[in-house]
């Protein structure tokens, strides 16, 4: 799988997740309070999480990739052991139209700067062996926050402003396939 999905731009939250301390378990949340620096009460937004020094404000997962983590694993991650903060579906498995674009999720603007790699210490605290390798390449992304808002299931997700290098990318690509042929 590339992480590629065929999307009109748009997905849905689909859970949310806070820990308030390294190694706490993650809590299914209906709402969050996203502030500059983080979530109200996450362990980054505190600095308390495991790898403060490579801190993300905020962490999105994509829900096909926990999907195919289950359905290729039997792991099934979707009760937040993945350890990260939004589960939004509709982007694909690694969300690669997300990367580099600013992104509204609910009354939040945030911008996905860099992927999130699984590690052991997700393992750990999943009591799941195999699982930081099952995340690989679809471990989620980290965001910076653009504008603080709430955030509920069931939220939009939608891409307000795209990486200008994707951009081009998808331009050259329908000039190669033929795709942009006006037909004059």
């Amino acid at each position: 799988m590339d992480g590629r999905a065929a999307t009109d731009g748009t997905g849905r939250v689909e859970a949310l997740f806070t820990a308030p301390e390294s190694g706490a378990q993650s809590i299914d949340r209906e709402t969050v309070e996203v502030v500059d620096g983080g979530i109200e009460g996450d362990r980054y937004r505190r600095g308390s999480g495991h790898f403060q020094l490579d801190a993300c404000a905020v962490t999105l997962v994509a829900g096909e990739a926990v999907d195919a983590v289950r359905e290729e694993t039997g792991i099934d991650v979707s009760d937040g052991r993945h350890r990260r903060n939004v589960v939004v579906r509709g982007f694909g498995t690694g969300m690669d139209d997300l990367l580099d674009a600013t992104v509204r999720v609910g009354d939040a603007l945030l911008r996905p700067t860099r992927r999130r790699p699984p590690c052991a210490h997700v393992e750990a605290v999943a009591g799941e062996p195999g699982l930081a390798t099952s995340l690989r390449n679809r471990g989620g992304l980290c965001c910076d926050v653009v504008e603080p808002g709430a955030i509920a299931v069931g939220d939009p997700v939608a891409i307000e402003r795209p990486d200008p290098g994707r951009a081009g990318e998808a331009i050259a690509e329908r000039l190669r396939d033929g795709s942009d042929d006006p037909g004059v």
